[in-house]
Order: C-alpha cells, then sequence, then structure tokens
C-alpha cells in the first residue's frame, strides 16, 4: 500500500542545479527525506524534514541543498544547487509511517554531475 515515487534525477553540468521530488501515498507519515549512496559506499543521510518543518542536513550540503515538504500531498523536495562532482549518488526518497514508525524507501533515482 505504501508507495514512494522519486523524480527529477538525470546529468548536470558542475555548478548546475537540479531538483528531485518524491510523492509518497498509502499512509500517514512524519519524517520524510533523502539520502544517497555512490559506487562502494554506504548509504548516507542527505537531509530530512519532519512534519512539523524541523530539518537537517549533511555538513556537506548544508549551504547549497534545501529540503521541503507538501504535508497535505505528501510530497517532499530537495533542491540542490552549485553541484558537484562527488554529489553524483543513487538519491534514495524514505519516509517513515505514523504513528507506527516504519521506514520505506524509494527505488532511487541517479544523479550524476559531470562535464
Amino acid at each position: 500500500q505504501v508507495q514512494l515515487v522519486e523524480s527529477g534525477g538525470g546529468l548536470v553540468q558542475p555548478g548546475g542545479s537540479l531538483r528531485l521530488s518524491c510523492a509518497a501515498s498509502g499512509s500517514i507519515f512524519n519524517a520524510m527525506g533523502w539520502y544517497r549512496q555512490a559506487p562502494g559506499k554506504q548509504r548516507d543521510l542527505v537531509a530530512t524534514i519532519t512534519s512539523g518543518g524541523t530539518t537537517k542536513y549533511a555538513d556537506s550540503v548544508k549551504d547549497r541543498f534545501t529540503i521541503s515538504r507538501d504535508n497535505a500531498k505528501n510530497t517532499v523536495c530537495l533542491q540542490m544547487n552549485s553541484l558537484k562532482p562527488e554529489d553524483t549518488a543513487v538519491y534514495y526518497c524514505n519516509a517513515v509511517t505514523y504513528p507506527y514508525p516504519y521506514s520505506y524507501w524509494g527505488q532511487g533515482t541517479q544523479v550524476t554531475v559531470s562535464s
């Protein structure tokens, strides 16, 4: 029943921008966010946001990325600016259900930053 649909990934040049979107359905969600995984590395937190609007960012993206959500639509977005080659990874949407906190994941969307 729970489904997370991601969109917005693609190829961009260094310094460019990209906007990721994730539409969640099938439950009420409290925390939502984005994680990323580069080849040969673990999956790391990028940014999260609670239903109340509290945000958390990885230090490496804090001044460049902005996370937002529309609670009525259960949609979370990640605006990525000043992209760097090291941002290249598969980006995964995450959502935690309410009232029982179970974590769900999207299938991932590829973001490639290259000239």
